[in-house]
C-alpha cells in the first residue's frame, strides 16, 4: 500500500517517521517546508500539492488541524479528492465534527473513495512507543485494509462502528479526562481543607481506586500547562461534545458539569 501523509506537526511527525520505517512507499505534503526538513535522509518523497500526493497515493492520512483545514486538503483547489483514484482510503486523524466526517465521506464515495475518520489519542510519546490509541469508525473493509498501516504506530486500533463513531468517542473521551481534572483537583484542595497534606492524600488515592491519569498531571503539577497548552482544544472538544448531546436530545450528567469546571480552572470556559 502507498501511503500519502498530510500534517507533518507534533504528532503527525512521529507517526509519518513510522510509517516511512515499516518500509511503505510514502508521500509528503506540508504548508510549511520546514516540517519536511526531518526527512530529508528518509525514503519518502515529497508532493507539491495534496492532490499529487493523492495520485501517488492509495491510502492519505490527515493530521491537520480542524474541519476547515480538513475540507480545504480534501475539496480545495488541488485537493486530495481531485487526484484519488477509485478504491482509495483517507483516513482522518485529526478530531473534528462527525458529521463533518459524514459529510466529507459521502462526497468522497461519489468518487469511489472510502473516507474512515481514525481520531487519535496520546500523542508523540505515545507514537514513539507504537502506542497510539486509534478509534476508527467507517466500514469494515476499509479498516481492515488500514489497519496494518495503523499499527505502524498504534496499539490498540479499535473499530467503534460506522463513520463518525471514532471521533464520537474521542470526544467522550476528551470530556471524561477533562472532567476528572476538576474532580481530582477539587478532592485534593478538599483535602487540604480538612487538614489533609495534599501530597500526601495525592499519594494515597494514586495507589488506590481512585486513581486517574488527570490525577497524575495534576501531581505532576501541569494543570497550568495543561491550561496553556491544551486549553483551546480540550474547549472545541467539549463544546463539539455538548451540540452533539443537544442535538440528540442526550443528557450529559454532570460530566459536562465538571469539565466545564475544568476550562474555567485553566482559563478557556466555553
Amino acid at each position: 500500500m502507498r501511503v500519502g501523509f498530510i500534517g507533518l506537526g507534533s504528532q503527525g511527525a512521529p507517526m509519518a517517521q513510522r510509517i516511512v520505517a515499516a518500509g511503505y512507499r510514502t508521500t509528503l505534503w506540508a504548508r510549511r517546508p520546514a516540517t519536511l526538513e526531518p526527512f530529508a535522509e528518509t525514503t519518502a518523497e515529497v508532493a507539491h500539492t495534496p492532490r499529487a500526493l493523492a495520485q501517488a497515493s492509495d491510502l492519505v492520512c490527515l493530521c491537520v488541524g480542524n474541519d476547515a483545514d480538513i475540507r480545504d486538503v480534501l475539496t480545495g483547489q488541488d485537493g486530495v479528492l481531485g487526484g484519488l483514484a477509485p478504491g482509495a482510503i483517507v483516513a482522518v486523524h485529526s478530531t473534528i465534527h462527525p458529521d463533518t466526517c459524514r459529510e466529507l465521506a459521502d462526497k468522497a464515495a461519489a468518487l469511489g473513495v472510502t473516507l474512515i475518520d481514525a481520531a487519535v489519542s496520546g500523542g508523540a510519546p505515545a507514537v514513539a512507543q507504537g502506542r497510539l490509541l486509534v478509534m476508527v469508525g467507517g466500514p469494515t473493509e476499509a479498516v481492515d485494509l488500514c489497519r496494518p498501516v495503523f499499527e505502524t504506530y498504534a496499539d490498540p486500533v479499535v473499530h467503534l462502528g460506522d463513520i463518525g463513531a471514532g471521533q464520537v468517542t474521542k470526544l467522550l473521551n476528551n470530556l471524561l479526562f477533562t472532567a476528572n481534572l476538576a474532580t481530582s483537583a477539587s478532592t485534593l484542595a478538599l483535602g487540604r481543607d480538612l487538614g489533609v497534606d495534599e501530597a500526601k492524600l495525592g499519594e494515597v488515592i494514586a495507589h488506590g481506586s481512585a486513581n486517574s491519569f488527570a490525577l497524575g498531571r495534576i501531581l505532576a503539577g501541569t494543570m497550568a500547562r495543561i491550561g496553556e497548552h491544551a486549553g483551546h482544544t480540550l474547549r472545541k472538544d467539549i463544546q463539539l461534545l455538548a451540540d452533539l448531546a443537544t442535538g440528540s436530545d442526550a443528557d450529559t450528567g454532570v460530566a459536562l458539569t465538571a469539565a466545564d469546571a475544568t476550562l474555567n480552572l485553566i482559563g478557556h470556559a466555553r
